[in-house]
């Protein structure tokens, strides 16, 4: 009996470009935009005191209180990592680095909450419950393992087009050890 050969079908750049836009497409623009725009809010709030925000120095005393030295150098990490890191996100740019630093900032917060006193992972009249901290980090560990879709910048580029999984897993560790060593600093 003859060996029977099999063909794997090839999708060319033209055909990948030219199709439609599904509704994962969609989806991850949705979520992208939701998490990006959340994230940048929030470092604004931070480094500028925009949007009912308690600006710089607040926010390195409430870093210093938490055990972070040089808490204005960690302001500027912290605050640049959301602004930065979300308005990327936002539009798909570097995606995966993006949610990196989505991750790294989450899996802080859930530390810090951690360290004041925590009463549970979710306590709805609790402000330190960590749900929201949890569910933005996995967030952005799905967009890192997704790629940011057809409409952003990295799928007109053809960059990070659709789900790489290495890119995306490097991603994940990325901001999982951006986020442990800036807990070893901080002393966990």
């Amino acid at each position: 009996m003859a060996a029977q050969t099999r063909t794997i079908p090839v999708v060319s750049y033209a055909e990948d470009v030219t199709a439609r836009v599904s509704g994962a497409d969609a989806g991850l623009l949705l979520l992208r935009g939701a998490v990006g725009a959340v994230m940048a809010v929030h470092g604004a709030q931070k480094l500028f005191g925009w949007f009912g925000g308690a600006g710089f120095d607040p926010t390195a005393a409430m870093l210093g209180a938490a055990g972070y030295p040089g808490e204005r150098a960690m302001t500027w990490v912290l605050g640049l990592s959301e602004v930065v890191g979300g308005l990327a996100l936002a539009v798909g740019l570097l995606t995966p680095l993006a949610a990196a630093s989505v991750i790294g900032v989450m899996i802080n917060a859930v530390a810090v909450k951690w360290g004041f006193a925590w009463s549970g992972p979710i306590a709805a009249a609790d402000p330190r419950g960590v749900e929201y901290e949890v569910l933005l980090g996995a967030a952005g560990v799905v967009l890192a393992l997704t790629g940011a879709g057809r409409v952003s910048v990295d799928g007109a580029l053809g960059a990070l087009r659709g789900g790489r999984l290495a890119a995306g897993a490097a991603a994940v560790v990325l901001g999982v050890a951006a986020a442990a060593g800036v807990l070893l600093l901080r002393g966990l």
